[in-house]
């Protein structure tokens, strides 16, 4: 399941309707938006996608971690819109029935978001704001 929403992302509802008593593995991995960067005080994130093809391509990168990590099930949800810092951008939960699959397919899924995904961000400062390219690190 994957999913681009306005809202804010409940982990907890997340968790209960992947993780089964099949899974000896849940893996969650959650994004929030951090108060500073490029040594800036960051008041809001703005993000923006091109959504049709930013859902063709967390569904790619879901099969292709179902299908490499041999892991039962993952859920990737983005946020779109005005964030404010603490808040959840992005969340992932990968269900397997063993750590070592569960926390590489979850590595795996950030990595490609961040490379292949057409969701921008855009950082707002107090003096201003930009648009940021690619993953800073």
């Amino acid at each position: 399941m994957v999913q681009l929403v306005h809202e804010p992302i409940d982990l907890g509802r997340m968790r209960r309707e992947f993780a089964g008593p099949e899974d000896g593995a849940v893996v969650i991995f959650e994004g929030v938006v951090r108060n500073h960067a490029r040594g800036k005080q960051v008041r809001q994130l703005e993000y923006d996608a091109y959504e049709a093809m930013a859902r063709k391509k967390l569904e790619e990168i879901a099969t292709r971690a179902r299908r490499e990590f041999g892991i039962r099930n993952i859920s990737i949800i983005h946020r779109l819109g005005l964030l404010k810092p603490a808040d959840c951008s992005v969340a992932i939960i990968v269900t397997s029935a063993h750590r070592d699959a569960a926390f590489a397919a979850c590595r795996f899924a950030i990595e490609e978001i961040k490379k292949t995904v057409p969701i921008w961000k855009k950082e707002v400062y107090e003096d201003g704001a930009a648009w940021i390219e690619g993953d800073s690190h």
